[in-house]
């Protein structure tokens, strides 16, 4: 295929994650405003928060799985289906806390399976030199679904509608992405896998930890395990209230997470053309280690009695900063080159789930961690999650780079 057919195609198997974007960034805006008028306790409010990364999980390990038996397009479509419907739900018909963790549940699917599928398709249509920027295209819609929603919930807040505008805005952009998905074909790596074999032959999933296959899902699912759990969930959302305190960017908190939305967004544009040109492990170790320092700049703020507006500032936006340049969009990169083609929609479904338990996990125990132990001790546990995870890359990841798929399973002894 022609480059240029293949960034169509690639741009629109990835622009499903625009939707997955807004309804992460949509919901940051609207909780506030649905927690008064439901009334809602906490409980109820971190179910209507949190609905969204447990249908997430099972998403992901349900779409991978049934992407390897009946293809990746339809499940690219009926992702389209589900989100659609978990807006017009979200937006039209809760009336209470109960359907909206209802229907967010519904988008959670739905967007779990786009994160399993999407940079599986993606990489199976890909020339190897360009492989790493167009399956980054999966966080890059993100990204920018992100910013969107956090752009619509400044403008939707002093609206009469507005939670329900700000839920209702993935709807549009779900049914665009459901017509641009009719003129994708299907993966022809699937296609030719299927022409090799039965079409009813599932994947056992217990083939995913035995021998050499085991130990490439291994490496997979600790990348997945080393992008949630080293904190960016709870420092995307809790930097509003930081930035807040210290008088910076004013005192409206819809306004800040712009800032901080165009902020990832510059630096994942800037992983997207660094990505083919030095190589993943490079970009993943320095930004590991880059998170590492900003960090543990925090620790040591939150040690102090009077740390510094200008550097508390200066290292959560660092910290977006390498996050977005490395563990954000290329732990979707390597796993889904790592994983051979027979197996890759199934290993890819069960590190993006372990991805999504983990963001539950740590967005859900960080007040927790924050009340009990303090912010410094909460920042250097993240810190030092953050070197772990750049010694691990160092040691242990296979660079990809500019490698054919087949090449790269040959280097990992799978054929």
């Amino acid at each position: 295929m022609k480059k240029t057919t293949v960034f169509f195609y690639a741009f629109t198997a990835a622009f499903g994650a625009l939707v997955v974007g807004l309804n992460m960034g949509g919901i940051s805006g609207a909780i506030d405003i649905i927690e008064k008028e439901f009334s809602l306790n906490a409980i109820s409010k971190g179910f209507v928060t949190s609905a969204l990364m447990v249908g997430c999980l099972f998403g992901a390990l349900l779409g991978g799985r049934l992407s390897d038996r009946y293809g990746r397009k339809p499940m690219l479509m009926a992702s389209a289906i589900l989100l659609a419907v978990s807006a017009a739900g979200c937006s039209f018909l809760s009336d209470s806390a109960a359907p909206l963790v209802i229907f967010r549940l519904v988008g959670g699917l739905g967007a779990g399976v786009l994160s399993a599928v999407i940079p599986t398709y993606i990489t199976e249509i890909s020339p190897a030199e360009l492989r790493g920027t167009f399956v980054s295209f999966y966080q890059l819609f993100v990204v920018v679904g992100i910013l969107v929603a956090y752009c619509a919930n400044y403008f939707f807040a002093g609206l009469e509608a507005n939670w329900h505008l700000m839920l209702g805005l993935p709807l549009i952009f779900a049914a665009i992405d459901a017509i641009l998905l009719l003129f994708l074909p299907e993966s022809p790596v699937w296609l030719q896998q299927r022409g090799r074999t039965d079409v009813k032959e599932k994947v056992a999933f217990q083939e995913l930890f035995k021998g050499r296959m085991g130990y490439v899902v291994f490496l997979g699912s600790m990348l997945a395990f080393f992008q949630q759990i080293t904190g960016i969930n709870v420092v995307v959302n809790y930097a509003p209230g930081i930035l807040g305190k210290l008088g910076i960017a004013g005192s409206d908190p819809l306004l800040q997470t712009v800032f901080i939305g165009v902020a990832n967004l510059i630096f994942t544009v800037i992983a997207l053309w660094l990505v083919d040109k030095f190589g993943r492990k490079t970009l993943l170790v320095s930004g590991c280690f880059g998170c590492t320092a900003a960090l543990a700049y925090l620790t040591y703020a939150y040690s102090i009695s009077n740390p510094s507006s200008i550097g508390v500032l200066t290292a959560i936006l660092a910290y977006i900063g390498f996050f977005a340049l490395s563990l954000s969009p290329l732990m979707f990169v390597v796993t889904s080159e790592i994983y051979p083609s027979r197996i890759r929609g199934t290993a890819m479904a069960f590190s993006t789930g372990i991805s999504w338990a983990c963001a539950f996990l740590v967005v859900q125990f960080y007040p927790w961690m924050e009340s009990t132990l303090g912010t410094n001790v909460a920042f250097g546990i993240f810190a030092a999650l953050c070197l772990t995870a750049g010694l691990f890359i160092h040691f242990l990841i296979p660079e990809t780079k500019g490698k054919a798929l087949e090449d790269i399973e040959k280097e990992l002894k799978l054929r």
